[in-house]
């Protein structure tokens, strides 16, 4: 059975690499004609399986006008989606969702001196398209990217971020996590009890305050609801277009 697929929607890319980082961890790059989006923002893949088109949302970690397209997904077990996506190679075909959408955005962040990038997981692909643009560093001074995983080989994208910290080494803070393995570089835990405790600004030699800070969060559930309560006792609030604040997040499934 052929499947209607609304090219005005969705755009025929081609695989140009992919690349494995665990067992469980991708990113596939992709050559495809998309609308303009913003850093941050997210689309849709989809392949045809069996009778239907079956598509996720991933979040571009390319920056806008950087090409190929990237996007960093996890294995599901049981997910026909991705199970496929990691068995592709270059030259297969992929459909791309022309338009972005998500709003975890700089437009969104007011401004502020110092800019907090918190993610955990996959999360860390849109702060990684947001730190590629010029934008970032032309409204913050000093910028902290935190990534927490559960091991350390999750710590995907060094090269990328041996980069920007080549670019801007002043500037630029990278604080992993590692929560169930000891090593002799990252921060144990969870990054809202290094918050709460103070470890975390420790290690970045930065004080967090309203008058100082923009936060955004990007994670699972727990993470982005327990950093906003630590933050939130901290006196910072959430950013919302009629109010202002200094949290901006986004759950991550």
């Amino acid at each position: 059975m052929s499947i209607d697929i609304d090219a005005g929607r969705w755009s025929e890319g081609r695989v140009h690499a992919l690349r494995q980082w665990t067992d469980k961890l991708y990113s596939i790059q992709v050559e495809a004609e998309v609308d303009p989006f913003k850093a941050g923002q997210f689309t849709k893949l989809a392949l045809p399986i069996g009778d239907e088109l079956v598509a996720r949302p991933y979040s571009y970690v390319n920056a806008p006008g950087e090409t190929p397209l990237e996007f960093y997904f996890v294995l599901v077990p049981g997910g026909p989606l991705t199970a496929t996506l990691s068995a592709l190679r270059p030259g297969d075909p992929l459909w791309v969702m022309r338009r972005a959408a998500g709003f975890l955005t700089l437009d969104e962040v007011p401004e502020a001196p110092h800019l907090w990038l918190l993610s955990t997981g996959t999360a860390i692909g849109p702060f990684l398209s947001i730190l590629k643009t010029a934008t970032a560093w032309e409204r913050f001074q000093r910028i902290i990217l935190v990534h927490g995983v559960r091991q350390a080989p999750e710590l995907s994208f060094g090269d990328t971020i041996d980069s920007i910290r080549s670019r801007y080494p002043q500037r630029f803070d990278f604080i992993p996590f590692v929560s169930r393995e000891d090593t002799d570089f990252a921060l144990p835990g969870r990054i809202p009890a290094a918050l709460e405790d103070g470890r975390l600004e420790r290690r970045a030699g930065l004080e967090i305050s309203p008058g100082q800070s923009q936060f955004m969060v990007c994670g699972n559930p727990a993470m982005v609801k327990d950093t906003v309560t630590v933050l939130q006792a901290r006196g910072l609030q959430k950013n919302r277009r009629r109010a202002p604040g200094h949290i901006t997040v986004e759950n991550y499934w």
